[in-house]
């Protein structure tokens, strides 16, 4: 156990910039985040309610870097899921918003900085913690799962450090946020920029607001990071034509981009003297594993490219023999020292070790070409990645089930969901449920009537028989 970050060498340095002028150094990150972590007291479990805002990057930089296990969710998270994950994991403290504080009657107020507060909660049995637990993050999107990564301070700090590496990062860059902090990808900005000195550029705004483009020039911001969804959305905002003589460099991740607009967005980076970087990961392997060097983005469009500085990459085939010729699909598998520790699904998890030993069977199925760059070609299991977060299928139909008491299946592709039920007039309803419960946005999934969902002899769905129905 230890400090991720060691600030002292930035005292002076903008550490944080937020979009209504507010800024602070990283000399008073550290001494403010020391208050907070004297105020929260001995290591703990801490629910932290996140936003892109001063205070809310504030509270994760304290409570890691001394020794506090914070648990990320998103601050807009469903009331009864939210009150789900409290009873399951029973934390210590809540560091929330201000605005928010009616949401938690009775806690005691501890602390208050940067409009975040620090709630005690009375519950009379705190799950012991592992020694080497850092930190906590959901891997099942937005559907309320209480399944969640363990990450090691080893993890977060070697991740951190080959981002920082391949991305040839300094103290001169400025980030912006385009993600959630609670995410794996927009975390993973933060932890490798601090270790730089760099100056973070916060904002709650999106690139469809004029004021996060107004803030973006103002600031000087340098860099940005998106999913597939966030490159959509920029091919249609005419971005290339966009005045933007700061930025130097995009980063996409969070699921497979279109070739399309690989290619555009590869060749406007090569032509503007900017850089283009793919990348691949997953939160149970901290954030990154693999990343396309920006000099080979326009040739080898739709590879997700090498494993990143100090990882590995190997294909495995259905017996579990290593794949050694080129284009032949098997399961990708990673080795590095940011695999992460395991799952957590009950309080009593958190004082669990070191599962995974450093080799993690990613559930995405690959190719390489001759030169090794990696190509992926599909999903092992039942996932999808809706605009960066990673749904769990099963899970969606799971709470459909529970709160109608009706059949429903689940499918479809990335940033397209498809869910089908047999009775037309629960379509509306089963939207609407979804939209509420799991924060999902509208336009990624649709609900569909069908007479009879698929199945084999032993009744299990027959989910690519759906295809027919999207593709």
């Amino acid at each position: 156990m230890g400090k991720i970050w060691e600030f002292d060498p930035f005292d002076k340095d903008a550490a944080i910039i937020d979009e209504y002028g507010n800024q602070m150094t990283y000399e008073a990150l550290n001494a403010e985040s020391y208050g907070l972590a004297e105020k929260t007291g001995s290591r703990c479990l801490v629910f932290c309610l996140c936003r892109n805002e001063i205070g809310s990057v504030l509270g994760y930089v304290g409570f890691i870097n001394h020794g506090i296990v914070p648990v990320l969710l998103n601050s807009r998270l469903e009331e009864g899921l939210l009150e789900n994950l409290l009873e399951t994991y029973k934390p210590s403290y809540l560091w929330v918003p201000k605005d928010q504080i009616g949401r938690f009657p009775g806690r005691e107020f501890r602390y208050e900085v940067y409009r975040y507060v620090l709630l005690k909660t009375d519950y009379e049995r705190n799950y012991p913690l592992h020694e080497e637990l850092a930190l906590l993050l959901t891997t099942s999107g937005s559907t309320g799962s209480p399944k969640f990564v363990r990450q090691s301070y080893t993890n977060v700090l070697h991740n951190a450090r080959s981002i920082a590496t391949y991305l040839e990062l300094s103290s001169s860059e400025r980030p912006i946020t385009t993600l959630p902090m609670n995410y794996t990808y927009g975390l993973s900005i933060i932890n490798s920029h601090f270790l730089v000195g760099a100056t973070l550029l916060v904002t709650e705004k999106t690139l469809m607001q004029k004021e996060f483009w107004a803030f973006f020039k103002e600031r000087g911001a340098t860099s940005f990071g998106g999913v597939p969804y966030t490159y959509e959305i920029l091919d249609k905002l005419r971005f290339y034509g966009m005045n933007l003589p700061s930025l130097g460099t995009m980063t996409q991740a969070g699921g497979k981009i279109l070739p399309e607009l690989h290619e555009r967005f590869a060749k406007y980076a090569e032509e503007s003297g900017r850089k283009f970087v793919v990348m691949y990961g997953q939160c149970e392997a901290t954030a990154r594993m693999g990343y396309l060097p920006p000099e080979r983005a326009v040739e080898k469009n739709s590879s997700m490219g090498i494993a990143i500085p100090g990882g590995s990459f190997r294909l495995i085939d259905v017996n579990g023999n290593e794949i050694k010729e080129p284009y032949t699909t098997g399961e990708l598998v990673y080795e590095g020292e940011n695999v992460t520790l395991g799952y957590a699904e009950r309080g009593e998890d958190l004082a669990g070790g070191d599962e995974r030993r450093g080799i993690l069977e990613t559930g995405d199925m690959a190719q390489f070409d001759e030169d090794g760059y990696y190509y992926i070609v599909g999903r092992k299991k039942r996932f999808l990645k809706i605009y960066g977060n990673r749904v769990n299928l099963d899970e969606v139909d799971r709470i459909i089930q529970s709160e109608f008491g009706i059949e429903a299946a689940s499918a479809g592709v990335d940033d397209h969901m498809y869910i089908f039920v047999t009775d037309e007039k629960f379509i509306k309803p089963v939207r609407s449920f979804v939209v509420n419960k799991t924060g999902l946005n509208p336009v990624a999934f649709k609900v569909l009537f069908i007479g009879e969902i698929p199945k084999n002899d032993s009744g299990k769905t027959l989910y690519k028989e759906l295809a027919k129905y999207y593709v």
